[in-house]
């Protein structure tokens, strides 16, 4: 279970009662942004200082004595975040990347006349099974029905060289604890996901039915075969066709007819050394499900797939006098009942029956972390894991998707973090295009959570997500706009958007004002229109902070009678 943090309450600082203050009352609409405040309050009331008044001093926190700025995400409903303590754990990390070690030097050359034979084995073996599928597939149009059993037989060829090529890759023989239930009984399945081993040993072993990503159809060989298991294709990133995935499992599961479904609810390979977190697609039709565990038991050579190629993986597999495998059939996992709400439920105990298994905890990294690790190496950064986050939990805390995460860490990383995976404030304002100022300060201040002069990746994610999760932020987006759509044509110009940022910051020169303009005109097209402004602040959204001056001197209840401003 993930923890929970305290980051959404308001933590907002006392006020003199000589001091003005602005309480905004806004009525939410209903296709808002989600909020961090209780379902049930009514409204959400916006509290903030007065403009300026309080750039130029510091408050104290009682508790640790550190001396902090001001919040400048106050306007929003904002109190300070904070970020967890991070993980020292890399799920996707191979234990072996190199060859190392007299003993696996020599192996290595004496297994070499071994592992040309065992790529023969494994060249005739693909080529006979690619054969055998095109034979079962050969005029078979109707898909959406389970293969007709004379075809099923002959696709027992391509499960015998399956088993052929797990021999070719040093599997001469594969422990196994327990039975596979029954299918009418079990109708999915589900396993953890460490090497390209075990599809290849499940096709063999149960022949099921797999969900697989769209970009494996287009793999030579591979392909052909997989169609074959009547495989379900997925694009992970559309939620269309995650719900159509869904839909698809569910109705096959439904029926005996067809071959139980097979899932890796990780989402893609781990070093086996964790489980990451599950993805809801096998849990969401709440049949029962029985989870199977493998594991790779190894000194010398680490078989799982990190970030090594798979040719240089498949080196070392024919190069290994043998390599070992176990495979083990948990008991059944059965829903209380067959009601969507209980797939969490479903899939945390399922997680932590697996985990139990295996002796290993459950992390919340999932497959976003994968991508986040792979954007840092390619940009060659010398810790390419400090920059996972454990994406599940932001997530689930902020709706922040893979692809946004990695959008962010594109951004940081142009930053120049030092070694330690650091960014100082003129970096992070060069970046920005933002001027050294109090209120840039207070900006990166809010940020840095440690009041140690620097920023990590983790801090830059969860308090940009934090911003954006304020229930008021897109209202104050909204605003924004109309404060810079001057002529009401829709659309902003550079010098209306100059008038903005010099409310908050003087003394720009036009220079400045230029770049801060060529970050909102997304499209390059000399101007910011409405679908440029909102993706530029859902991209940057610390740069909102910079329209609470102009906001805030405005009469807000002009707009649409939306807001309500009070003078208190």
């Amino acid at each position: 279970m993930m923890a929970e943090f305290d980051l959404t309450s308001p933590l907002l600082s006392p006020r003199s009662s000589d001091q003005p203050q602005t309480v905004l009352i806004v009525h939410e609409d209903e296709d808002s942004e989600p909020s961090d405040q209780p379902p049930s309050n009514q409204q959400s009331s916006l509290q903030t200082r007065t403009p300026h008044q309080n750039h130029n001093h510091s408050r104290i926190n009682n508790e640790n004595g550190h001396v902090s700025s001001p919040n400048p995400y106050e306007f929003l409903g904002s109190g300070e975040f904070s970020v967890p303590a991070p993980n020292t754990v890399d799920p996707f990390r191979n234990g072996t990347p190199l060859i190392s070690g007299v003993y696996e030097v020599i192996k290595i050359v004496l297994c070499l006349p071994i592992a040309l034979a065992r790529l023969i084995l494994f060249g005739v073996c693909l080529a006979i099974g690619y054969i055998a599928t095109r034979i079962a597939l050969e005029g078979w149009k109707d898909k959406h029905n389970p293969m007709p059993k004379w075809r099923s037989r002959i696709m027992w060829i391509t499960r015998v060289c399956a088993r052929f090529i797990l021999f070719s890759f040093g599997y001469q023989w594969i422990r196994r604890k327990g039975k596979p239930a029954p299918r009418e009984i079990a109708p999915i399945v589900v396993s953890n996901h460490v090497s390209y081993i075990e599809p290849i040993f499940y096709f063999y072993e149960l022949f099921p039915t797999i969900v697989a990503s769209e970009s494996h159809d287009s793999i030579p060989f591979v392909g052909t075969i997989i169609r074959a298991m009547q495989v379900i294709y997925v694009n992970r990133f559309s939620p269309a066709s995650r719900k159509n995935a869904v839909n698809e499992i569910k109705r096959r599961a439904s029926f005996d007819t067809f071959p139980r479904v097979l899932l890796f609810p990780e989402g893609t390979t781990t070093n086996g050394k964790v489980l990451i977190s599950f993805q809801l697609g096998a849990f969401i039709p709440g049949h029962p499900i029985q989870p199977i565990i493998v594991r790779y038991p190894h000194v010398h050579f680490d078989q799982s797939w990190g970030l090594i190629s798979l040719a240089k993986l498949m080196f070392r597999m024919f190069t290994q006098f043998h390599n070992f495998m176990e495979v083990e059939y948990l008991p059944i996992i059965t829903p209380p009942n067959h009601q969507n709400q209980n797939a969490v439920h479903l899939a945390e105990r399922t997680g932590q029956a697996m985990a139990s298994a295996l002796n290993v905890v459950q992390t919340s990294h999932s497959y976003g972390d994968l991508m986040l690790l792979m954007k840092a190496a390619q940009l060659q950064q010398k810790k390419p894991w400090s920059y996972m986050v454990e994406m599940a939990r932001i997530e689930l805390l902020y709706h922040i998707s893979s692809l946004e995460a990695v959008d962010f860490l594109d951004k940081f990383l142009s930053m120049n973090p030092d070694t330690s995976g650091c960014v100082k404030l003129q970096d992070f304002l060069r970046v920005l295009q933002l001027k050294a100022c109090t209120l840039s300060e207070e900006i990166f201040g809010f940020l840095d959570v440690e009041k140690n002069g620097s920023i990590t990746f983790k801090q830059f994610l969860f308090g940009s997500a934090h911003v954006m999760k304020q229930p008021l932020f897109r209202k104050a987006c909204e605003l924004a706009f109309a404060e810079c759509d001057a002529e009401g044509d829709n659309c902003c110009m550079e010098k209306e958007l100059a008038d903005i940022f010099r409310h908050a910051i003087p003394d720009l020169n036009d220079d400045e004002v230029h770049g801060l303009f060529n970050i909102f005109d997304t499209d390059n097209d000399g101007r910011i229109s409405r679908d440029d402004f909102f993706s530029c602040l859902r991209k940057n959204p610390l740069l909102i902070a910079f329209f609470s001056p102009r906001l805030l001197h405005k009469n807000l209840s002009k707009a649409g009678g939306r807001m309500l401003e009070e003078i208190v």
